[in-house]
């Protein structure tokens, strides 16, 4: 594909520059000798470090695919602990809520006080949260581990967000999909890990998973030095940089409030599928529990390469382009997911997974050349109102399928992508940016 032929090209490209750079300069002292991942130190922000952006991806992965256990087990929950929708909408608000509030917080901070470390060391947070899941027998214990859970992604996202800007160069839209993109393929086996070994072990096997944060914990140390030592010098030339292209501060917060109207639609209808999908299609067409997840692993996968595409996309034909596109695009056929058949129902939400999701990387960006010198802050703000609209609507939803049925919970939700009608009102930053290199040239 063409993006994938733009990655290869980056490396090589990347590969060249830093042998060229070694040749001309055989008298300085290019690699860092304690340069974790093979990767040199580069002297501006201009070269992408594919390998943090990987390595920051594949710990994203290992994130989500812990994170998303927990929904993938809702029914085996559901049907041992005799839970009502509305409990286990209550249980999504919990986890997302706690992460909400607190990644605008951890992000703010690290603009403020960086601490690089914060990465592995939150990685304790989802291991304590799953050994407390594995073990619950109560509804108190399983609201008592999703919050510990939704403490450990309130640390490892905005921080996360931060490393994949350092390392983006000037590809900012492609390191930030490579960067989603690990967590959404993580979301997708979340689904699968449940289907072929929760469902055969039981409940108490989610603790083995807990292998994957030591995992998380050594690869993400690695990546921490690499912040320490080379990352915050690189964040902040790029600061600068986007300081020239500046929108005034009025435009800019327009800017930033309809980009959090857009998440709301976003993710308020994608966790109407994550949340209660497995319920609709075993309600309506009386597919197995089994045959349900594998539906959820097939819609999360689209997710994860509609994230893929999303961000090269938007650094080529414009990120405003592609938010207007995703967000409003998927309105026909989520208007048409409630009246179709079992077959057609699995067609469009691969539909929808995949245009949907190519969205929030070129939100993520957009929103932080809206405001330079707080990506912690912006990428904080974001991913955590996108994790509190999820959870609020989880349990709203959840409200909604216990008085009117789970039917209805996808009949309101297919009008929230019309809302991406109001992607048209925000600022040009390509625009701005051609004009501010035209009047610097005069």
């Amino acid at each position: 594909m063409e993006e994938s032929t733009g990655c290869h090209d980056g490396v090589r490209a990347f590969s060249v520059a830093v042998v060229s750079y070694r040749d001309s300069m055989k008298n300085e002292k290019i690699l860092a000798p304690d340069a974790p991942l093979g990767v040199a130190a580069p002297l501006s922000a201009g070269a992408t470090v594919f390998s943090v952006i990987l390595a920051i991806s594949f710990c994203h992965l290992l994130n989500d695919m812990m994170q998303t256990l927990l929904p993938s087990i809702y029914p085996s929950l559901a049907s041992e602990l005799k839970l009502t929708f509305g409990q286990v909408g209550a249980i999504t608000m919990v986890y997302q809520v706690t992460a909400s509030l607190l990644q605008p917080l951890v992000g703010l901070q690290a603009d403020r006080r960086p601490a690089p470390f914060a990465l592995p060391f939150g990685t304790i947070f989802s291991l304590a949260g799953l050994v407390v899941i594995s073990m619950a027998r109560s509804y108190g214990m399983v609201l008592a581990g999703s919050s510990l859970l939704g403490m450990g992604s309130s640390i490892f996202h905005p921080e996360s967000s931060r490393v994949a800007r350092m390392a983006a160069g000037k590809r900012y839209g492609m390191a930030q999909s490579l960067f989603q993109v690990g967590g959404n393929v993580g979301s997708a086996l979340g689904p699968l890990a449940v289907a072929l070994v929760v469902m055969r072990y039981g409940q108490s096997s989610l603790a083995l998973f807990g292998l994957l944060a030591v995992l998380s914990f050594a690869v993400l140390w690695k990546v921490a030095v690499w912040y320490r030592d080379h990352g915050l010098a690189r964040l902040e030339e790029n600061r600068r940089t986007l300081e020239r292209i500046t929108l005034p501060q009025s435009s800019a917060k327009r800017g930033v409030t309809i980009l959090l109207v857009l998440i709301f639609s976003k993710y308020v209808y994608l966790t109407s599928l994550t949340s209660y999908f497995t319920f609709y299609l075993i309600q309506r067409f009386g597919v197995s529990v089994r045959a349900a997840q594998l539906h959820l692993s097939v819609f999360l996968a689209a997710v994860a390469l509609g994230t893929f595409l999303g961000g090269p996309l938007g650094d080529r034909i414009g990120r405003k382009y592609v938010i207007w596109v995703s967000i409003l695009g998927v309105l026909p056929f989520t208007l048409l997911l409630p009246h179709v058949n079992l077959f057609w129902t699995g067609v469009l939400s691969v539909i929808i997974g995949l245009v949907l999701a190519s969205a929030f990387s070129a939100i993520v960006v957009f929103g932080q050349e809206l405001v330079p010198g707080k990506v912690g802050m912006i990428s904080g703000l974001f991913f955590g109102f996108a994790f509190g609209v999820a959870g609020v609507g989880a349990a709203v939803l959840g409200r909604v399928a216990d008085a009117y049925g789970i039917y209805a919970v996808y009949r309101i939700c297919a009008f929230l992508p019309a809302i991406g009608l109001l992607a048209g009102f925000l600022p040009d930053l390509r625009q701005r940016e051609h004009t501010e290199s035209l009047s610097t040239a005069d």
